[in-house]
């Protein structure tokens, strides 16, 4: 049976998204793009969801999240629509959670047309996603996103590659990304190196 990559975000629910460029084009052209990325969708995301890993790759991208609970996203859905809805509804809070996504690969799109004199689209029309079930996902999608550079021959050891979350899961510095549950989940640093070996 065929996996439905177009699946509503729902409040509460883990969720692993990914997107690629269109064509043969590239995301990514150089470093500041890549931190450019990251920093964009912080800005647009981060009161819609929260995020247990990443991975960056020349022309796609993974994430893992989740979304936040139903009192965050109506307060944030006020705020930004202007707008004053006290009783949740599934179809247009789903749909005001995939503006925030949009918003932000379009922006990005925007800054890239500017700084590459290029035109059109970068992504393909939609982000898929697939949502996290059970335990034994939730480890396993986080080994497979970090391990990605890998899987595509881009780097020999998926531990060289710059742009995943693996090494922030792995340090004490300050980080947006739900380090602590993620290690919680392993045991321990230990176990999560083990793990993703």
């Amino acid at each position: 049976m065929p996996v439905n990559y177009h699946i509503p975000l729902m409040p509460g629910k883990a969720y692993h998204l990914f997107n690629r460029a269109i064509g043969n084009e590239k995301l990514f052209r150089t470093r500041e793009n890549y931190f450019y990325f990251l920093q964009k969708y912080a800005l647009h995301t981060k009161e819609i969801c929260d995020t247990y890993c990443y991975c960056l790759l020349p022309n796609h991208f993974h994430l893992m999240i989740r979304i936040k609970q139903e009192q965050c996203l109506i307060q944030h859905y006020n705020l930004v629509k202007n707008k004053n809805i006290e009783i949740y509804n599934d179809v247009l809070i789903a749909d005001f959670i995939m503006e925030r996504f949009s918003n932000w690969l379009n922006g990005y799109t925007k800054a890239i047309n500017k700084v590459y004199k290029r035109k059109g689209a970068l992504f393909m029309d939609y982000t898929r996603r697939k949502e996290i079930e059970d335990d034994k996902s939730f480890g396993n999608t986080i080994r497979y996103i970090h391990k990605n550079p890998e899987h595509h021959s881009i780097v020999s050891d998926f531990e060289q590659w710059e742009y995943s979350s693996y090494h922030s899961i792995l340090s004490n510095a300050p980080t947006l990304l739900l380090r602590d549950e993620v290690l919680r989940w392993f045991g321990n640093k230990d176990q999560f190196i083990k793990f993703h070996h």
